[in-house]
């Protein structure tokens, strides 16, 4: 089968940083579902695990974790999908990806693709929807379906894969969206999607959040980089909660926190599947919840570039695109 590799870590500038390949066509077992992959897209995820480094794969290394594709065979134990099924999924960082024309997949952390949505466009979705999903409902406590109404959200970063979706989301569950973008273009997006309001996270953004007559904020999500740290734990209220996606060696002081005891939680959409955590199953469920939220017209795909087919050549330039830290929504690849 085609796929795409690499065997060394190299900057995405260089011609072997991504390599066509043909691989042996995998066979399902146990709970896993064969996908025949239709669309993927690329995540920052993707770029910091390509990122140069002197370690040599004996054999190609498939990356990718986001796909929409039709299930072609399954395990013996699965009982939640058929040949021939629709499916989205971001996968499981510890196994093989999505830039391969057949992938194994847990089918715990699969859902149903949305009716209403092509191949390409629910490709967009998943890895930023998990991410968002988790940060907003399981690590800060916001209740999906509306009992939070009216309280406020600042998502520093609202331009990107995971703040598009998570402009949405938290919407859907009636808060007030406080987004960041720097750029006319961003601004525009994040508007688009439905934030209330737009700051500019190169500004003083304490300055700009109270100039809209909010002292405090009650939730704060940073999905960008960890520059902004002590400004989230200045705005954040008391007892107030921040959540964070981004891996950070900066200083993080503390002192603030707990004189507001407000909590910092960690999302990483993997951790289930990585740690094959008894909870598993809620990514197929809530890949599933957000399906039927798309095909009612209340969520919509944050897909902002398409390239095709899938091939090394193309890999490279979706990489090349997120390392430059300007793009917005997702970058899709399509078909081999």
């Amino acid at each position: 089968m085609k796929a795409v590799a690499l065997k060394q870590y190299l900057p995405i500038d260089d011609p072997n940083s991504f390599l066509d390949v043909d691989l042996p066509k995998p066979i399902p077992t146990g709970r896993d579902i064969l996908v025949a992959i239709k669309a993927v897209a690329v995540n920052p995820v993707d770029t910091k695990v390509r990122a140069p480094k002197e370690q040599v794969e004996e054999t190609p290394r498939v990356l990718g974790w986001d796909a929409s594709g039709v299930v072609a065979a399954v395990g013996a134990d699965v009982t939640m999908f058929k040949p021939g099924d629709e499916v989205w999924y971001a996968g499981d960082i510890t196994r093989a990806g999505s830039n391969t024309e057949f992938q194994l997949v847990d089918e715990r952390i699969v859902g149903k693709k949305p009716t209403s949505l092509s191949h390409t466009e629910a490709a967009a979705l998943p890895l930023t929807t998990l991410t968002a999903y988790e940060s907003f409902f399981d690590r800060l406590g916001i209740d999906r379906d509306g009992a939070s109404k009216g309280q406020t959200l600042l998502i520093v970063g609202a331009g990107g894969g995971v703040g598009s979706i998570g402009i949405q989301l938290a919407k859907h569950a009636g808060l007030i969206v406080i987004a960041t973008a720097s750029r006319p273009e961003t601004t525009a997006w994040v508007k688009e999607l439905g934030a209330d309001h737009v700051v500019n996270h190169r500004e003083d953004m304490v300055a700009q959040v109270r100039a809209l007559g909010m002292q405090h904020v009650d939730h704060i999500a940073i999905f960008n980089d960890m520059r902004h740290w002590e400004t989230a734990v200045e705005l954040i209220r008391p007892q107030g909660g921040i959540v964070t996606i981004d891996d950070t060696n900066l200083p993080m002081p503390m002192d603030g926190m707990k004189m507001k005891a407000a909590s910092l939680h960690w999302e990483f959409m993997f951790a289930r599947a990585m740690h094959q955590t008894p909870d598993m199953i809620e990514q197929h469920k809530l890949l599933s919840w957000v399906a039927s939220e798309i095909d009612a017209g209340r969520i919509r795909t944050t897909v902002s570039e398409v390239l095709s087919p899938i091939n090394a050549t193309n890999l490279r330039e979706a990489h090349r695109l997120i390392e430059t830290g300007q793009a917005k929504g997702k970058i899709v690849i399509e078909g081999f």
